[in-house]
């Protein structure tokens, strides 16, 4: 029985690790839930799991919650998701709070000696290089929930690091791949509509862009120890392949499966074990045949100001994070058009003033802050 911390419960990975739970309640027991705004269905969460504590966004959230669930321990805010990601009786965390909020709880949970399943991928994004040195100081395990990023993961088991030549990242390529459409027209409900994954409007928009793939291509850097020259995206349309891994004898070796989250989470969560989830495989007569592109980085070019951003290194990503971020929430808010999203982030990256080459935390923090400050007053 492992017990279980889930931070971004009513977000689609903390639901789809509830359905994990709700299959085998004999392997899983949730201790901690923690939510931002939906309520109602944590309040669901909470009468069906009964976990010992919750987390909101704030205390007037949580007195909203209190009131429906008396005796229910509720803490909020920072301090709040620290407690929950932190909880003595959780033996691992699953990290699916969405965007930079992520960052401080994980480093709480790290710190507390738990195993992260790690689909926050801001964390690594902003923080890479920090959040992994602290993982292994303190003798903790990040496994990988992303798809792409289990693949790799799957594909390098049993397999020595010294051999991984490269990272072959597979992208959809989002609703607007084969697309002719003028960008400056494109509404939030066409950017939301993925053909292939079911997810929560910030990374559904991040996966139109692309720049959700340029994330991933950082976090792979810091998870995988591998330079940012040997990680290469490949838009892959029918999503089967979750990614690859090339070695120096030539093999190729690729994971492959139907584009549901539930098998990474799964595996994340019983690793080395596999769970009988009985979801099936592809159906690869019908498919017929598998597709590959080169990404096109002019129609795309949030992919390669990640690419860029990854080159530099040191606080770049972070600004990138939190420039993006403001981005996608302010056209999804249709306060600007989704051509703006990659010229509001070169922008912001332009004008952004390294401080230093040896960042500590508080310099990540401080620079997702400037870039933050330095949005709003643009689009004020």
């Amino acid at each position: 029985m492992k017990n279980l911390t889930i931070l971004g419960s009513t977000g689609s990975i903390g639901c789809n690790a509830l359905e994990i739970v709700r299959k085998f309640p004999d392997r899983f027991c949730v201790k901690a839930l923690s939510g931002a705004l939906n309520i109602d269905l944590l309040y669901k969460q909470v009468n069906e799991f009964k976990p010992d504590i919750v987390a909101v966004l704030d205390e007037k959230l949580a007195i909203k919650l209190s009131k429906r669930k008396p005796g229910l321990n509720i803490v909020y805010g920072e301090e709040g998701y620290k407690k929950v990601a932190s909880y003595s009786e959780s033996d691992i965390v699953i990290s699916a709070i969405v965007g930079a909020a992520g960052l401080i709880p994980n480093i709480a949970a790290i710190e507390s000696g738990k195993d992260i399943a790690l689909a926050n991928k801001e964390t690594l994004v902003m923080a890479g290089e920090i959040v992994m040195t602290l993982a292994k100081k303190n003798k903790v395990s990040i496994i990988p929930v992303d798809s792409e990023h289990s693949a790799i993961f799957q594909c390098m088991s049993c397999q020595r690091k010294q051999d991984m030549e490269s990272i072959l990242l597979t992208a959809s390529g989002g609703p607007f791949l084969h697309s002719d459409i003028d960008f400056e027209s494109v509404k939030p409900e066409h950017a939301l509509k993925h053909p292939n994954w079911k997810m929560g409007k910030k990374i559904t928009i991040d996966s139109a862009t692309l720049m959700n793939k340029g994330f991933e291509v950082i976090e792979a850097k810091h998870l995988f120890e591998i330079e940012t020259e040997k990680i290469k995206v490949i838009v892959h349309p029918e999503s089967i392949i979750h990614s690859m891994v090339s070695y120096k004898d030539g093999s190729v070796i690729a994971q492959l499966g139907l584009p549901d989250m539930k098998a990474a989470i799964a595996y994340a969560l019983s690793y080395p074990e596999r769970l009988p989830l009985n979801q099936g495989i592809p159906d690869f007569v019908s498919l017929g045949s598998l597709n590959f592109y080169e990404p096109d980085l002019k129609k795309f070019p949030c992919l390669d100001l990640a690419f860029q951003a990854c080159k530099m290194g040191y606080t770049y990503p972070a600004v990138l994070n939190a420039a993006n971020e403001v981005a996608v929430w302010a056209f999804l808010d249709k306060k600007i058009t989704f051509a703006q999203i990659p010229e509001i982030i070169a922008k912001t990256l332009d004008n952004y003033k390294l401080t230093t080459k040896n960042p500590e935390l508080s310099d990540i923090l401080n620079a997702d802050s400037w870039a933050r400050k330095y949005l709003k007053n643009i689009l004020t």
